[in-house]
């Protein structure tokens, strides 16, 4: 037994609750580290339920920042809007897609985080002119000439950086694996891999693009940054320009289910200046499942082929 500052006594395992509890309580949680040190941020992720969240800032939110926008201002309706922008399918309407997601559980009412207004910044005289040629989405338009006509999604080929990260209806799962001196995320849609090196070398030589971009990571405290070069032009993020287009990452994970991801988009010969969006990503149980998308692709035949048979 030992006595309390009262003079009563207390059983001593009662006193060593009372004392893991309250350590326990003033302990922040902390991230988790590698056998080799480096914070741990392994595992697969989801965001699905942040589909169809705005990228801008909506006109009903203008003149407040995102922070100061109530979660019920835009969660109670979110599916609503989601499903009425849905056509319908052949199977159809496409909601049905909307069963596996939770829309009133949306993080944030809209993804930009910097400008402050939400907004995308003004694009430069050449970015202008660059939006004025990019690919539309193939199922809502044309010209079907040739499968270059569709963007680059429809053609099985990239989502690219950071649209990878942005959530479509499904597929939306992130695998973070790490060994020592590199981190590698493989994204479910399209089954890309990105393999980022944290030792520090150099750039791929500038005549070397890739769709994913050529990467680039380092930790900073519990942050994990990553910078991304050397894009093509097909995978560049929105008609940027690939040349000079860079994009900044930061995955910082925050709790034990949950990392809060951040990307900077920077092109000067495309926008007056960088802007920022933010998501999080949820982990999960699941496995990436495969996306075996160039043997189902019979969208990109059938639409080429009836445009032929238009053309008779």
């Amino acid at each position: 037994m030992v006595r309390r500052f009262d003079g009563t006594r207390v059983g001593a395992v009662a006193l060593l609750t009372v004392i893991l509890t309250a350590s326990a309580v003033a302990q922040p949680w902390r991230t988790p580290r590698t056998p080799w040190g480096d914070p741990d941020l392994t595992g697969t992720y989801v965001n699905d339920n942040e589909y169809a969240t705005p990228l801008e800032r909506p006109e009903a939110f203008a003149g407040r920042r995102r922070e100061d926008v109530r979660p019920d201002e835009y969660q109670a309706r979110a599916r609503d809007q989601a499903v009425a922008g849905l056509a319908p399918g052949p199977r159809g309407p496409d909601d049905w897609w909307l069963s596996n997601l939770d829309l009133a559980r949306r993080s944030h009412p809209w993804l930009i985080v910097d400008p402050p207004d939400g907004r995308i910044p003004a694009l430069t005289a050449a970015g202008k002119a660059r939006a004025s040629q990019r690919v539309r989405s193939g199922f809502v338009g044309g010209p079907f000439d040739s499968p270059a006509d569709l963007n680059s999604l429809e053609r099985c080929i990239t989502r690219g950086v950071p649209g990878s990260m942005i959530p479509v209806m499904y597929g939306n799962s992130y695998l973070i694996a790490q060994s020592p001196g590199f981190v590698v995320i493989t994204y479910e849609i399209v089954h890309e891999a990105r393999i980022i090196p944290l030792d520090g070398r150099s750039r791929l030589n500038p005549a070397i693009r890739q769709h994913m971009g050529d990467s680039r990571g380092r930790f900073e405290g519990d942050t994990l940054v990553v910078e991304t070069t050397n894009f093509t032009t097909l995978g560049a993020y929105r008609a940027s320009d690939a040349s000079t287009l860079t994009v900044t990452e930061r995955f910082r994970r925050v709790s034990p289910d949950r990392i809060e991801w951040t990307a900077t988009i920077s092109d000067p010969n495309t926008w007056v200046r960088p802007w920022t969006i933010a998501l999080p990503m949820t982990r999960t149980a699941q496995e990436n499942l495969p996306f075996e998308c160039h043997e189902h692709n019979y969208g990109l035949a059938n639409i080429l082929k009836a445009a032929r048979a238009a053309d008779k």
